[in-house]
């Protein structure tokens, strides 16, 4: 018989994927030039020369059986230790080799975090507007997923719903900043108070509570600023990262688990991911782009791209009278919806070509996200589109 709960499932499928298909179909009919598809995160800027010229040496110099073998189920260990100096170069840390795990992109990052420091029962927050697929990485582990609502005025913490919701049965709080969908960047003063309420709490019941921090973002910051490191912060952090956005390598799935080497058993996390590994079928990325990445660690590919889009569209849909917070970093924006249904919205939306993700999938209702990792040339193409639709409206 087939799992009746994975079968549930294909009647929840994701929006923004039947949205991305939607767009590939209305390509096929009228060009998909033409289709201003807003729906995919999909990273649109080249990926460095540095990485491709990277990718040939190695393939030209390095051993057929050390670029395709099998990975150590735990990692290649210079890899781990390249990554670990980069880290501590950059935001003053102290990791080694020992506290990195390489994943499949930060999707098999998070997904290993909260195998590590939940048990069956155990709850984990995030706060809204947050990545749908945050329920499936917690809610098939046994633990639940629980959610802080949103404050729409900023997509900041609003600190008293959390401590209200922060309760004994919390073993984990999941963050994202540069936040998907908002673009909001928590600041220092916003991660100070967030390691002071957890480690308050943690001295209050007398166990520990983990930040799990995931960061694809983290290189996508904008207005000359750069995204605290969560770390920094708080002892119990597990940082969860990709190079998808920041080498726009989304196709390759690498990343990795950062334990803070001064957690709660920081020396077995990575070992214990490994064992995760087994349960869940996971491997490590292919050697040679573990190798390749940190043969290059503190590249990225020139996203100035994405700042760019931003100011179009943040400025265009501002004057067309929509409610917007300017977002701080990713490549999203995430307006107030015309009308308090946004699915009717983006509904209608598409009788313009225009693809737009509805909000409640993020656990807020009456958005709706734009990802304008696109063309320039196309974003600004698609202002007539959207000025047609709001007069429309």
């Amino acid at each position: 018989m087939i799992n009746e709960q994975y079968k549930r499932m294909l009647e929840g499928k994701s929006v923004i994927r039947q949205l991305s298909e939607f767009a590939t179909e209305r390509g096929k009919e009228i060009g998909y030039e033409n289709v201003f598809d807003y729906s995919l995160g999909n990273p649109s800027v080249p990926v460095p020369g540095e990485f491709t010229e990277t990718m040939i040496k190695l393939l030209r110099t390095k051993d057929s059986m050390e670029l395709h073998g099998y990975s150590p189920s735990l990692g290649i260990a210079s890899v781990k230790e390249k990554i670990a100096d980069s880290l501590n170069q950059r935001f003053g840390m102290n990791y080694t080799g020992n506290h990195i795990f390489p994943t499949t992109g930060a999707a098999g990052a998070v997904a290993h975090a909260v195998r590590c420091v939940t048990e069956p029962g155990d709850e984990v927050l995030t706060i809204a507007p947050y990545f749908p697929e945050y329920n499936m990485y917690v809610n098939m582990t046994g633990a639940r997923l629980k959610v802080v609502p949103a404050d729409t005025e900023s997509f900041q913490i609003q600190f008293g719903r959390l401590e209200e919701m922060l309760t004994e049965k919390v073993a984990a709080l999941l963050i994202n900043t540069p936040n998907n969908p908002s673009g909001a960047v928590y600041s220092e003063d916003t991660m100070k108070k967030l390691a002071e309420l957890l480690m308050r709490k943690q001295k209050e019941y007398g166990h520990d509570i983990f930040l799990i921090s995931d960061e694809p973002y983290r290189e996508i910051v904008f207005d000359g600023k750069k995204a605290p490191y969560v770390s920094r912060f708080y002892d119990n952090t597990l940082s969860c990262y990709s190079y998808s956005k920041s080498l726009s390598l989304p196709g390759e799935r690498i990343g990795y688990v950062a334990a803070n080497p001064a957690c709660r058993d920081a020396e077995l996390i990575s070992a214990i991911c490994g064992q995760i590994s087994r349960g869940i079928g996971h491997n490590c990325p292919p050697s040679i782009i573990q190798l390749a990445v940190a043969e290059i660690p503190d590249v990225t590919a020139d996203m100035s791209v994405y700042e760019r889009n931003m100011n179009i569209l943040y400025n265009e849909l501002t004057a067309l009278g929509f409610e917007c917070v300017r977002p701080g970093g990713t490549f999203y924006i995430f307006p107030k919806a015309l009308e308090e249904d946004a699915a009717a919205f983006c509904r209608k939306a598409l009788a313009y070509d225009l693809v737009l993700v509805p909000s409640d999938s993020f656990g807020v209702p009456g958005f709706f996200r734009m990802a304008y990792c696109i063309d320039t040339e196309k974003v600004e193409r698609s202002l007539e589109a959207l000025r047609k639709f709001v007069k429309g409206y």
